[in-house]
């Protein structure tokens, strides 16, 4: 594992387009991840959250000034390929793209690939047909190496989602809004794969706006507003009804059931 931080932001602002107000999807950010650290990102619809994400695998770029600077992993330049080896992303736009006739094993292959399936000049081995077999018995869908993807539920995706996303063991996994469109029971389930994967030395770094999906592991909390960090700091001390009522805009109750929160209005 790189002793190096997952990334280090200095002061970091990107354009993406303009809302009404006028501002930049991320506003002069400064923030650190450490490589391995659990943390989730929180925030309400267009603060910034998925920006974030996408800026740190390399799909959004900052605003060149004086003073400003991305890091991941220690280096301000990557070759975007061999970053995606280090890096498990699940995101929106990749359970669109994958939405296909490519089976569930072709999406856990494409990984290997940095695509979202297997095409004509891809040329999978032994060794990688065997992890991407794996990695699917591991979550517990080893019967949909088979199906076609837009035959599979929202949660039966996502868990093929989140093997693809191992198959080269990175150091930290990515998740920007893994709950959407879940059932109760595969929200369960993907509560306990992301709980289960932060117990066996994966980084997560979650980007919600549902304070239930913040797992026991997670130890700290980031909190995006307008572009803007809110705050950062430990988990019981962010989550507060007060913080949480002026981050969403709306008067909240936090409650705590052992190591988990819930809202209520």
């Amino acid at each position: 594992m790189s002793d190096a931080p997952l990334i280090a932001l200095e002061h970091v602002t990107v354009v993406r387009d303009l809302d009404r107000s006028g501002r930049p999807a991320l506003d002069d950010v400064s923030l650190s991840i450490d490589a391995g650290e659990h943390v989730c990102i929180l925030g309400p619809n267009g603060c910034g959250k998925s920006t974030l994400i996408k800026t740190i695998t390399r799909e959004c770029y900052p605003l060149a000034r004086e003073g400003s600077g991305v890091r991941i992993l220690g280096r301000d330049r990557w070759n975007v390929f061999e970053l995606r080896e280090r890096l498990g992303i699940v995101t929106p736009d990749l359970l669109a793209a994958c939405s296909s006739d490519a089976t569930g094993r072709d999406v856990v292959l494409s990984g290997f690939f940095s695509s979202t399936r297997i095409f004509r000049h891809h040329s999978p081995d032994a060794t990688q047909r065997e992890r991407a077999d794996a990695l699917l018995a591991r979550f517990g869908v080893a019967h949909l190496a088979d199906v076609p993807v837009w035959h599979l539920s929202s949660g039966e995706a996502k868990r093929v989602l989140i093997a693809r996303a191992l198959v080269h063991d990175p150091e930290s996994l990515l998740l920007d809004e893994p709950g959407n469109a879940l059932d109760v029971a595969a929200h369960a389930a993907l509560l306990d794969t992301m709980s289960s994967l932060a117990r066996a030395g994966v980084g997560v770094v979650l980007v919600t706006h549902h304070v239930s999906e913040i797992i026991p592991e997670i130890e700290r909390v980031v909190m995006l507003k307008e572009g803007r960090v809110f705050a950062d700091g430990p988990k019981a001390e962010v989550l507060t009804s007060e913080r949480l009522t002026a981050l969403f805009g709306v008067a909240v109750e936090v409650h705590r059931y052992g190591p988990r929160y819930r809202l209520t209005t």
